[in-house]
């Protein structure tokens, strides 16, 4: 399978054309239901997904000692989520996805089983100290940042290169992680622009991204926090989503100038 352009027939979310999620941190409410997304490329991007969680485990999987507990509890809770997702199946031991292949849930670890479930990517933070730690993430779809460089570090030094992500804006960031429950997850949504279409972009903080060449991909992230009620932990989920800009309106294409 050709895993160099992988594209949505639409976006389900354009964040442009809404005022609320263009402010930041543009966070909003989310209906439980609506925690895992299943879309037109999911075939697609779980194949690529699993492609590399085979190959290059190292650059997609990371986790701190200490985190078992809240990505078990993870886990836990993504099974017993998925029942109400239409196309799942989910057994005793193990879940048949909407593209009809089976993941058994005791042949790898949590995180990758995690990883090998759907498309979203799902990063889990626990408080210590002031500030909510990245402890655990599969992520098979960075846009533009390093998984191997933020395991491990707070909220604040995780955004360190996002120039809106000042230290005032960092404070209210943690004080709504603080402040979440656990029945009323959030969610919000950003949105790129590309000049390649791989949706695994790694990117370390000192290098800058750039557009080379005349094709653009318009690439966007829905992205959810969800507190889990046992450990605490804070669950970043992110789906991404890109379509060819080319297939946007006039009307889109013109709010990226």
């Amino acid at each position: 399978m050709n895993f160099f352009e992988i594209t949505q027939n639409d976006l389900p979310v354009k964040p442009w054309r809404a005022e609320a999620l263009r402010r930041l941190p543009g966070i909003q409410p989310l209906q439980l239901a609506d925690w895992v997304w299943v879309d037109d490329a999911f075939a697609r991007q779980m194949a690529y997904r699993e492609y590399l969680l085979e190959h290059q485990p190292k650059d997609v999987l990371a986790a701190c000692s200490g985190a078992n507990d809240a990505v078990e509890e993870l886990l836990e809770t993504l099974l017993a989520h998925l029942p109400s997702v239409a196309g799942y199946d989910v057994h005793k031991d193990g879940v048949q996805r909407p593209d009809g292949k089976y993941v058994p849930t005791g042949r790898w670890g949590a995180m990758e089983t995690i990883g090998r479930l759907g498309q979203q990517d799902f990063c889990v933070l626990t408080k210590i100290g002031d500030e909510h730690v990245l402890q655990a993430a599969v992520l098979c779809f960075p846009a533009s940042w390093c998984l191997s460089q933020k395991i491990g570090k707070p909220l604040g030094a995780i955004h360190i290169p996002v120039e809106s992500y000042d230290t005032v804006q960092a404070r209210k960031v943690q004080k709504m992680f603080d402040l979440m429950r656990p029945e009323q997850p959030l969610w919000r949504a950003n949105c790129l622009v590309y000049s390649d279409p791989n949706l695994f972009q790694p990117r370390r903080e000192e290098n800058k991204r750039s557009l080379q060449g005349d094709q653009r991909w318009v690439r966007v992230e829905r992205q959810t926090l969800r507190k889990l009620p046992k450990t605490g932990a804070v669950v970043f989920g992110i789906h991404t989503s890109q379509v060819r800009m080319s297939t946007l309106s006039k009307e889109d294409v013109s709010a990226f100038g």
